[in-house]
């Protein structure tokens, strides 16, 4: 896929307007985790130091298109002023007359950050109006928010349509590192787990006839496990979809594409950091407990697979990685995973923060900052956003 990027654009002097990803998790008024801060600076600073005045805006949370206080970027312009070493002007709305006399009155490499743009409606129904007056703030216009790149909102799609648009540095990683996997090196294996079967058996779908084999753990195997006639206890199930899991695991048979179920897993009666756990046969779990976590033999069998690939792709954690009693099994995957020669990618959201949070980050081959459109670009679903960016 071949952008317009920033180093096309003539920058100095001009307004550049740029959608950044910063929907980033607060504690007490502060920026709790900023790696997506951290990812959006080589563009910033690329503007910076090219004389262009810069404009800023993401949206935080979902505030529903009302002004929910919680939510304000207040936190994270406090975070930015410190990454980038200079002031980030946090304006108090969006567009208007008065956020476009702060943005005249700045000059060349003074940074702005737009209120929450999501306390408008008309973002996510991508308003022509709304996206008109957040043109009107900038000359040109950069996407470096990879992460909504699947959204067609007035901020990612609809500002392109008014303005001349580029993609920025993080965009361009973004999608170099993600378009290797269309023509990946063989075997191909996939790491699929998270909380809810119903996010991930879409992206099953489509991925069985591309992968040669899927490692499945997390809430979505004790489906999968359901449905082929396993006890699991009370275990997350979506009892709706059993029929759809029976069809994608004949797909799976007929493209001989092997998708390895967990053998044994962590049980518990509660999810809390002092629960009891035991290990248990992942088809014999025992009424009033719950699988949490993948258990030792799987993470064996797993590993194995990890180390004959050639690439992979993980898409949610495979435990509750939260909680220490139900963390190793994503921990010993993660650290397979970053052992492995493959070329790796990490698809972002929960699967990003814990192989974050085991410090394994920089032992991969690449960490999206986008989960659901790191998912739709693997599933080669069209990406509204990044249409407006195409050469």
């Amino acid at each position: 896929m071949e952008l317009r990027g920033i180093g096309c654009a003539e920058v100095e002097g001009k307004t550049v307007l740029v959608r950044v990803d910063y929907n980033v998790p607060l504690s007490e008024g502060q920026v709790a985790d900023d790696t997506r801060l951290r990812a959006s600076l080589p563009t910033l600073r690329h503007l910076i130091d090219r004389g262009a005045k810069v404009v800023l805006m993401s949206h935080l949370g979902r505030p529903e298109g009302q002004v929910v206080e919680q939510l304000r970027l207040a936190p994270v312009a406090a975070r930015l002023s410190e990454l980038l070493g200079q002031p980030v002007q946090q304006l108090e709305a969006c567009v208007g007359p008065t956020v476009e006399g702060a943005i005249a009155a700045g000059g060349a490499g003074d940074v702005f950050l737009l209120e929450n743009v999501r306390f408008h409606h008309e973002e996510t129904t991508n308003e022509s109006r709304f996206a008109r007056e957040l043109a009107r703030l900038g000359d040109l216009y950069v996407n470096d928010a990879f992460a909504t790149v699947h959204r067609a909102h007035a901020s990612t799609v609809g500002v392109a349509d008014h303005l001349p648009a580029y993609a920025g540095l993080l965009m361009e990683k973004e999608i170099a590192a993600l378009s290797r996997l269309e023509s990946p090196r063989r075997p191909y294996t996939a790491i699929v787990g998270g909380k809810k079967a119903r996010s991930k058996l879409g992206p099953l779908r489509d991925l069985v006839p591309q992968v040669d084999e899927i490692l499945l753990g997390g809430g979505v195997a004790f489906t999968f496990l359901r449905a082929l006639g396993a006890d699991v206890g009370d275990s997350i199930v979506d009892e709706d979809l059993l029929d759809e899991v029976r069809e994608i695991q004949a797909a799976a048979n007929r493209e001989k594409t092997v998708i390895h179920l967990p053998e044994d897993v962590v049980i518990s009666e509660e999810i809390s950091a002092d629960a009891e756990v035991r290990n248990c046969d992942a088809r014999a779990i025992p009424a009033g407990w719950k699988g949490l976590d993948i258990g030792p033999q799987t993470v064996s069998t797993f590993a194995a697979r990890i180390q004959a690939a050639s690439t992979i792709v993980w898409t949610g954690p495979l435990g509750a990685f939260e909680l220490e009693p139900f963390a190793s099994g994503t921990r010993s995957i993660a650290n397979a995973v970053a052992a492995s020669s493959a070329y790796s990618v990490i698809g972002g959201g929960e699967t990003g923060e814990a192989v974050a949070r085991f410090g394994l980050s920089g032992r991969v081959s690449y960490v999206s900052t986008g989960g659901g459109a790191c998912l739709a670009f693997l599933r080669r679903k069209q990406l509204p956003a990044l249409e407006a960016l195409r050469v």
